[in-house]
């Protein structure tokens, strides 16, 4: 049991960090960008490239990597909740896409299109941050109880040599 607590202390980590990441984006669209009248092509470029590259880093977490396979394995019960997190990427997935193109679009000019900019961030973080919490609150527990020994183990494994990998690959 210690290795499937350190695994979710691990993925925990992970998690906060994410959450850290989507609440400061959450944080900068009321105070930069919503009582704007129009925003930069350099502004919405920015944020546009700070969604996508936040969605890459929550689609490859080591939750999805190495979590949620092994919970498929385990057993068959986990399927709706994987379907319903499956979902709550989708709608993250789609808020991105709407931005994109309001960005590809040309200038985010008026009230109203910052305002639909906007919207469109916060359904992402919102979408986001509800995948993190039912991760948290559910989907830790029916690991916790579903996935063997065994399994944990190499769970643990594969995150550990994972970041070996990662550390060895960053430039000194």
């Amino acid at each position: 049991m210690l290795t499937a607590t350190y695994t979710l202390v691990a993925l925990s980590v992970e998690q906060a960090s994410v959450r850290v990441s989507l609440q400061s984006l959450q944080k900068i669209l009321p105070t930069n960008f919503l009582k704007q009248a129009a925003l930069s092509p350099g502004q919405a470029s920015y944020v546009c490239d700070a969604l996508q590259r936040l969605f890459r880093n929550c689609h490859w977490r080591k939750i999805d990597v190495y979590l949620i396979p092994a919970i498929r394995r385990a057993t068959m019960q986990a399927n709706s909740l994987l379907d319903e997190l499956d979902a709550l990427s989708d709608v993250a997935g789609q808020a991105i896409a709407d931005v994109v193109a309001r960005v590809n679009a040309g200038p985010i000019d008026g009230q109203a299109a910052v305002r639909q900019f906007c919207r469109a961030i916060e359904t992402f973080c919102d979408a986001m941050l509800s995948r993190l919490d039912r991760e948290e609150h559910e989907l830790f527990s029916l690991a916790r109880t579903t996935i063997s020994g065994e399994e944990w183990f190499d769970v643990a494994n594969q995150m550990l040599a994972h970041d070996a990998y990662r550390q060895e690959r960053r430039p000194a």
